[in-house]
């Protein structure tokens, strides 16, 4: 039998079996500590890592470090991930096993109500601002950088291919986590980064966010200048911040001075609203 063949029936024995089939479906609702899984399942931590470690090697799983945790996930990557989501659909979704597991999952993640930060009025202008240009042009493969808590996680991942989000603070992605599990939104992902220098190969990514993260920034251009290392070619880099009372005109002048530092091209910034604005908005191409 070719290699293709002989990888489906390693991957149908590792299903075979009942903890590694609830393994995988909680896996593909989100990412997971062995903690985690631990707990949900009532299992003990070896047996979990003995049948994670045949997930893995049947490549129905994958495993990446965040922090001082081991978190496994369906690969969202191209290549075979789209081979394994179509095994992993036969899975029947009105098993009570998998209810029970994906739910007790999201009770282990309840963070209660998160702190609510900025104006509400102006986040609202600025999520129809974000869908209206996601809706002129894919999102494709998107990378939030200073993702926070993952609002905009939450608005934009049914719009993207593969979405991962970046934040250097563990409790804003361990909230990350919770709100993304209950949103039902298995296609993100969450890592820990420098955004100086970034965790991922080159040209990876068509859409950028730096969310907020340049003004307080040590050297702006430089984390621009990393994001633009992961641009694929006719992606965008979107340049977002917050802006209090007449700082807009100064944020227009950074953000050119940025673009061209790094050779990107910006288009004219956007207000958001216009009138009295909460927030700025570029888009630079290479």
């Amino acid at each position: 039998m070719n290699a293709r063949t002989n990888r489906l029936l390693a991957r149908f024995k590792a299903l075979a079996d009942p903890v590694r089939a609830r393994l995988v479906v909680l896996c593909g609702a989100a990412e997971c500590s062995v903690s985690e899984l631990t707990e949900v399942t009532g299992l003990s931590q070896p047996r979990v890592s003995q049948h994670l470690k045949q997930l893995i090697a049947a490549g129905l799983l994958e495993r990446f470090r965040d922090g001082h945790y081991v978190y496994y996930r369906v690969p969202a990557a191209e290549g075979s991930a789209g081979e394994i989501r179509r095994l992993l659909a036969l899975l029947p979704t009105e098993e009570p096993e998998f209810r029970r597991d994906v739910d007790k999952l999201r009770e282990l993640r309840s963070a209660g109500d998160l702190e609510a930060t900025g104006n509400a009025d102006d986040d609202r202008f600025l999520h129809r601002a974000l869908v209206e240009l996601t809706m002129s042009s894919p999102i494709g493969d998107l990378l939030d950088i200073g993702c926070g808590q993952g609002r905009l996680l939450k608005l934009l991942a049914s719009r993207a291919h593969r979405v991962v989000g970046v934040d250097v603070d563990p409790q804003a992605r361990r909230m990350a986590r919770a709100e993304l599990l209950l949103a039902g939104l298995p296609n993100c992902t969450l890592r820990q980064g420098d955004m100086y220098a970034l965790p991922f190969d080159d040209a990876n990514f068509d859409t950028i966010i730096l969310d907020d993260v340049l003004v307080d920034a040590e050297r702006p251009a430089s984390a621009v200048g990393e994001a633009k290392r992961l641009l694929k070619d006719g992606g965008r880099i979107l340049f977002l911040a917050s802006v209090d009372d007449g700082g807009a005109d100064q944020l227009k002048n950074d953000y050119a001075s940025w673009a061209a530092n790094t050779g990107l091209r910006l288009a004219p910034p956007r207000s958001i609203p216009e009138a009295g604005p909460g927030w700025l908005l570029g888009v630079a191409t290479a």
